[in-house]
This record gives C-alpha cells, sequence and structure tokens, in this order.
C-alpha cells in the first residue's frame, strides 16, 4: 500500500510534459514524422504522458505491468491498431517513471524481432538519461521508420493516405 501512495506522490508532482519537450521541438517531431510517413505506408504516434491517472496508479501488480497496459489503453485509444495495413507503432514516454514503451500492431511487428525493439528503447533511453529529449525522440522515429520503410514501403504510384495525426501529443 505504502509504493502505491509514494507512487501517487510522484506521478502527482512530476513536472508537466510540455517543459520537457516545448512547443517547438514537437512541431520539429511533427514534421519528422510527416517526413517518415512519406517514405512507407504506416502510422508513428508519440505520446508523452507525465504521470499516469490515479486508476492506473491505485492497481496492484508491478509498475512495469501497470506501464506497459497504460501504453497499450493509449495504442487503441489513439487508434493505432486501426490502420488499412495494421503497421502503426506508438512511442510512448512515462516522465514519472522513466519508462518507454513501443508499441507495434501486428502488421509490423511479425517482422521485427524483440532485439530490434530493444534497442530503439535503450538508444532512446540514453537520450533521455542525458537530456535530449528532442534528439532521442527523432531518432526513434527515424528507427521506426526505417523498419516500416524495409517492410511497408510506399510502392510506386501509391499514394499516401495520412491515416492518423502526426502530432506528438503531451499529456
Amino acid at each position: 500500500m505504502l509504493d502505491r501512495v509514494m507512487r501517487l506522490i510522484r506521478h502527482r508532482w512530476m513536472e508537466d510534459s510540455s517543459r520537457v519537450v516545448d512547443s517547438a521541438a514537437i512541431q520539429r517531431l511533427k514534421q519528422r514524422v510527416a517526413a517518415s510517413e512519406a517514405r512507407h505506408c504506416g502510422e508513428v504516434r508519440i505520446y508523452i504522458e507525465s504521470g499516469l491517472p490515479n486508476s492506473y496508479l491505485m492497481r496492484p501488480g508491478a509498475l512495469r505491468t501497470i506501464t506497459r497496459q497504460r501504453a497499450l489503453a493509449q495504442f487503441g485509444k489513439l487508434r493505432v491498431w486501426d490502420t488499412e495495413h495494421n503497421n502503426g507503432v506508438l512511442i510512448y514516454l512515462l516522465l514519472a517513471e522513466r519508462t518507454i514503451e513501443l508499441v507495434a500492431d501486428r502488421g509490423l511487428n511479425q517482422f521485427v524481432t524483440p532485439q530490434q525493439w530493444l534497442s530503439i528503447v535503450a538508444k532512446l533511453g540514453e537520450a533521455l538519461r542525458e537530456g535530449r529529449f528532442e534528439d532521442g525522440l527523432a531518432q526513434a522515429v527515424d528507427e521506426v521508420s526505417a523498419l516500416l520503410q524495409q517492410h511497408f514501403p510506399m510502392q510506386e504510384g501509391q499514394v499516401r493516405s495520412n491515416e492518423l495525426p502526426d502530432q506528438p501529443i503531451l499529456s
């Protein structure tokens, strides 16, 4: 019980995500996502959350499991799972716990090994620890996009429909 109370305090006093990544960086990340999506038919979303909602914080269980549940919930809520080729990817950051989750839909996930996802997470984590939020997120977008381009490239004459917004979400 004490763990959950301490977790609640940490998440309520976490600084606002907009102070970690400013509006100019968000616009540059949006442009990077849009540019990357011109090379493949996948969708990339970025979701940066300061702290978990109380309903998650009071759940029993390992924080790792709870964080994964939250990332999966956002994956569904943002409709990343609902792309034509089932190849959407969510890059989820939980600032209060310094946690990163990559959630990929089944169309892409079947081609990518767990080690490839872990490599992207490790590089992003290193950049975040060094305070290089925009650089780390840009690199993660580039690496996810490279996987999408490899497995879901734009075909000659194919018209790209942007199924999801490119704007990163700060919560």
